[in-house]
């Protein structure tokens, strides 16, 4: 299917695609637009492993002076600002060497469907966890990540019905407050988190009211809208409402499951591992996203009951039943890890089987030489 996008921000329109339009002038014609894809996502991991590393559990910030060194919260400013340069210019470059491909397509989508958790995942370190004084709760850091899904799956399934991706405006807004926050806590230092700036709420306290507002007064009804319009225009891809709602079944079975772990597990599991849990739900949201995504563009159905339900029902209740006592934690390695590596396989089977059936290299302009 065609691919076709809608981008209304004004942030976007009037401001950052001026900027994408010069930064694309740089890149030489041979370098294929997947090797950008890639590039952004590396540095997006390679700057959550450097903060994991410093800040395992999300207190370095809490103390003060903070434990992070001044140069890793720069060099974040500096990979999320590269990251979201990539990611706004593969396209303009795919479309530039006239190399746009569904698989192209799909290694962006499919790719932003994991760093949107990377980037939320990363952003925690900045305000650091609940210390009695200050910084963010890790149920609070639960609900946030979910909402920043909720929202990127909204787009996908109204892609699914519409045909049409329509360009969150979330997007370019916390991509700038991202990357302004990384530069503020590395020229200010942490202690700007941990001061109420405005009738005793704090920075944080604000950007959470400010997501949530995002998505529940201004993504989600948009995205009801233009299915709605979709609908009254007789476009609408699937005919009934049983195919149309058939996408959330899964991203919202896997949420419940998720959430039932937090709110019942004897060894409060997201109090005490809250990287790997919190990672964990990332890398399953966005395989089971993935699966939407090449449905979406198949136009075929995707299945009831993804996969990572069943052994996620079951580590479930094996955790929340006392089953496992102790062992929580090493059960909730394991399965990450476990489901990290699925993740990563499946990107690679789909990549390896597209480029064959599209007789393309991935990270190379050349075509493939027929047998």
């Amino acid at each position: 299917s065609q691919y076709s996008a809608v981008d209304t921000n004004p942030l976007s329109v009037y401001i950052m695609q001026p900027i994408w339009d010069k930064i694309i002038k740089i890149v030489p014609l041979w370098i294929a637009p997947n090797l950008l894809t890639f590039s952004g996502f590396a540095m997006i991991l390679v700057n959550y492993f450097l903060l994991s590393f410093y800040d395992w559990d999300y207190t370095a910030s809490g103390t003060s002076p903070g434990l992070v060194p001044t140069w890793v919260w720069l060099f974040s400013a500096f990979t999320t600002f590269c990251a979201y340069a990539l990611d706004s210019i593969d396209g303009k470059h795919a479309r530039r060497t006239q190399s746009s491909t569904p698989l192209g397509e799909l290694f962006d989508h499919g790719l932003d469907s994991w760093a949107t958790s990377i980037f939320v995942l990363s952003f925690f370190s900045v305000c650091s966890r609940d210390t009695g004084k200050t910084g963010v709760s890790v149920y609070t850091m639960y609900i946030y990540l979910s909402i920043v899904l909720f929202n990127f799956m909204c787009s996908h399934w109204e892609k699914y019905n519409t045909g049409v991706l329509f360009l969150p405006w979330g997007y370019d807004i916390s991509q700038v407050v991202l990357i302004a926050a990384y530069l503020l806590t590395g020229t200010v230092g942490v202690e700007i988190w941990q001061k109420p700036f405005l009738f005793g709420y704090y920075i944080t306290d604000a950007l959470v009211i400010l997501l949530i507002g995002f998505s529940l007064f201004l993504s989600f009804p948009q995205t009801l809208y233009n299915i709605h319009r979709a609908h009254v225009k007789k476009t609408l891809k699937n005919d009934s409402l049983y195919e149309g709602l058939l996408p959330l079944v899964s991203p919202l079975l896997l949420f419940l499951l998720l959430t039932v772990w937090v709110v019942l597990s004897p060894g409060n599991i997201l109090a005490k591992q809250p990287r790997l849990f919190l990672w964990l739900v990332g890398v399953a949201f966005s395989n089971v996203i993935c699966k939407v995504i090449i449905c979406q563009m198949s136009s075929t159905q995707p299945e009831l009951f993804h996969w990572v339900l069943f052994p996620l029902a079951l580590v479930v209740s094996a955790a929340t039943s006392g089953l496992l006592g102790c062992l929580e934690e090493v059960m909730l390695a394991g399965f990450t890890l476990l489901v990290t590596a699925a993740h990563v396989h499946y990107g690679l089977c789909v990549g390896v089987q597209l480029s064959e059936h599209l007789n393309i290299y991935i990270f190379s302009l050349k075509k493939r030489v027929q047998e």
